[in-house]
């Protein structure tokens, strides 16, 4: 059983790895048999998997902002809405998105990771700004 607490440090220390770029404390808070599930993609099966992917898209975007707006707790399952802001890495150009996640905590790692947001918005505000 995980409380509301324990869910809101593990995002922060998330967010904080994540904004600053510290990818391997980052990829620390997941578990080695991670399963992911993200817009437009087949899930992802384990940890080396998504490592590979926070690696290619950190050399192509520069995180700027990561906010939560609410974080529900029930059992191991933690909700949290968001908002996420990025910059092309190429030409600085700043996108941002929100969405929803649903994740699954074991251990104080996160075991099963659920994201929701619009992929077509996001791609059409990327090529309104160029």
């Amino acid at each position: 059983m995980l409380d509301r607490d324990e869910a809101v440090a593990l995002f922060e220390q998330r967010r904080a790895a994540w904004l600053g770029g510290d990818l391997e404390a980052y990829l620390a808070l997941f578990t080695d048999d991670l399963v992911i599930e993200i817009p437009g993609r087949e899930p992802m099966h384990g940890l080396a998997r998504y490592a590979e992917l926070v690696r290619a898209s950190h050399e192509h975007v520069e995180p700027v902002r990561f906010d939560f707006h609410e974080i529900a707790v029930h059992g191991s399952t933690v909700l949290s809405e968001w908002t996420i802001e990025i910059a092309r890495r190429a030409d600085g150009e700043r996108i941002t998105y929100r969405g929803m996640s649903i994740c699954e905590i074991r251990d104080g790692r996160i075991a099963r990771w659920r994201e929701y947001y619009d992929p077509a918005a996001l791609r059409a505000r990327s090529r309104l700004n160029r």
